[in-house]
């Protein structure tokens, strides 16, 4: 076998192993879901996050070198919502600078909520996804995606 061939042999191993491992991690996240009314027509829809101890997931505004990954949440059309202005973060920020990353980034851990205003008529569902990456000092997960729903009654 020829070097070439050995050193593309070691590193395909190499990833391909590294993707496995991070595939058997179990997702260090627990997400719940709360509506709040604030008066009238008004909610807050809540999605709570408690991430163990070692994690971080990124702001919606991670800084850095364009590699990391916010979080998104995407929200179905519904003729009863009326979405207000983004999705906003509350919790414990870090602002750090990273081995291996240009410039400042931003991050979370432990509990952290995202928080969405909405203008509501009626009892209805609102579903949509969101989708995540969580990283510790030495690995980033794979993204994932997770279905929500929040229920007005």
């Amino acid at each position: 076998m020829s070097f070439k061939r050995l050193v593309f042999l070691f590193i395909a191993i190499l990833i391909t192993s590294s993707v496995a491992y991070s595939q058997m991690i179990e997702d260090p996240c627990t997400w719940t879901y709360e509506v709040k009314k604030k008066g009238g027509h008004e909610y807050q829809l809540i999605v709570h996050l408690d991430i163990k101890k070692g994690w971080h997931i990124w702001s919606l505004n991670p800084g850095g070198d364009g590699y990391e990954i916010a979080p998104t949440f995407n929200f179905d059309k519904n003729p009863n919502v009326k979405l207000k202005g983004g999705v906003t973060e509350k919790g414990k920020k870090t602002v750090t600078k990273m081995a291996g990353i240009e410039g400042l980034v931003t991050y979370y851990t432990g509990k952290t909520d995202y928080v969405q205003e909405a203008t509501v008529t009626g009892k209805t569902k609102i579903t949509g996804i969101h989708s995540y990456q969580v990283c510790n000092d030495k690995m980033c997960l794979p993204p994932k995606d997770k279905n929500f729903v929040f229920e007005i009654k």
